[in-house]
């Protein structure tokens, strides 16, 4: 039973951007099956996506802060300046909707997604230094994501920043230091660790159920919403890949680094963004699309850039770079450098 269990939980991990556009694609067309995924039930499932993430973290994990400390705050800075900086300037240029507008730069002021760190994974990238940063970006982002949100999107629309600051407690960091507490006292435990190796596909579904309500309540709007709002979240994300990748060569980074760097800044947490948006803009439903959108093709994209690099890797016949560890190394021991 627990090896199918596991089997299932790697095979949904393995594929999340189809299981996240299956359910996005169910919710669409059968409307009721997730009419049960709004407001505080919402809430809930992405506090247990937040919960997971705590309970792969480990005191090794944030030994990495105090041994890295320039390349997490080279990380830190880039991912909460490029992103919504992006955003902010696509609004600025394609004269979004007000409701399109709020959702895209909401996203670009999250933190980065927990899913960049398998990406990383993927693509022989950095993982220790991927961890780091997903740790630092949403620890900050109870503070910086309304700030952010206040400054560029608040001549515009009413910002509850602090309501804002609020639920990101409460989705986020709390469900964090409630994992890693758990994972600090009972991770010897064989029954402990045969549960977090299951945790992966639950985290995938936590995140189809948050897209399938949003879409079961505003699925009227993604036809409304037209083209536009698909090519801004592609340009959105595509230079944040593009741009985190130039400022890791700017830096003097490795290739694994660079890589990491990039996806880290590219992939953010919509599925905190699409909460964010429902709990906060529910007079703005094109927001809660948006970011909705975004979780759906962060997950594509991320995927389909690690095959990009693992392609290159092998058509060019490169090596990762002689300070890189192996990848079977860091896959063991995440938290290392």
């Amino acid at each position: 039973m627990y090896s199918c269990l596991l089997q299932f939980s790697r095979f949904l991990a393995s594929h999340t951007s189809a299981f996240v556009l299956m359910v996005g694609a169910l919710a669409f067309w059968q409307p009721a099956l997730f009419d049960w995924v709004r407001g505080n039930v919402q809430s809930a499932v992405l506090g247990f996506i937040m919960l997971t993430m705590g309970m792969t973290l480990s005191p090794q994990d944030f030994r990495i802060l105090a041994q890295r400390p320039l390349d997490i705050a080279l990380g830190a800075v880039a991912q909460y300046t490029i992103m919504p900086l992006l955003a902010w300037a696509l609004v600025a240029c394609f004269d979004l909707p007000r409701g399109v507008a709020v959702g895209l730069v909401l996203v670009g002021c999250c933190p980065g997604g927990v899913s960049s760190n398998i990406m990383s994974f993927l693509c022989r990238g950095d993982v220790a230094f991927s961890v780091g940063m997903t740790t630092v970006s949403t620890l900050l982002a109870p503070v910086v994501t309304p700030l952010l949100v206040l400054r560029l999107a608040g001549a515009s629309i009413n910002v509850d920043a602090v309501g804002m600051f609020r639920s990101i407690l409460f989705v986020t960091i709390f469900p964090v230091t409630i994992g890693t507490i758990g994972n600090a006292l009972w991770s010897s435990k064989d029954g402990y660790r045969r549960f977090c190796s299951a945790m992966p596909g639950a985290s995938v579904i936590g995140l189809a159920c948050i897209v399938g309500g949003v879409i079961s309540a505003c699925g009227s709007h993604f036809l409304e919403s037209g083209l536009l709002i698909f090519v801004t979240i592609f340009l959105h994300n595509t230079l944040g890949y593009v741009l985190g990748y130039l400022v890791g060569r700017i830096c003097g980074m490795n290739r694994a680094k660079r890589r990491t760097l990039s996806i880290e800044v590219g992939m953010q947490n919509a599925g905190l963004a699409t909460v964010l948006s429902g709990r906060h803009f529910a007079a703005l439903p094109e927001a809660a699309v948006a970011s909705a959108l975004c979780c759906v093709w962060h997950s594509v994209a991320g995927t389909l850039l690690a095959g990009v690099f693992k392609t290159l890797d092998r058509l060019r016949g490169l090596q990762l770079d002689k300070d890189t560890p192996p990848i079977q190394e860091q896959a063991e021991h995440p938290g290392q450098n």
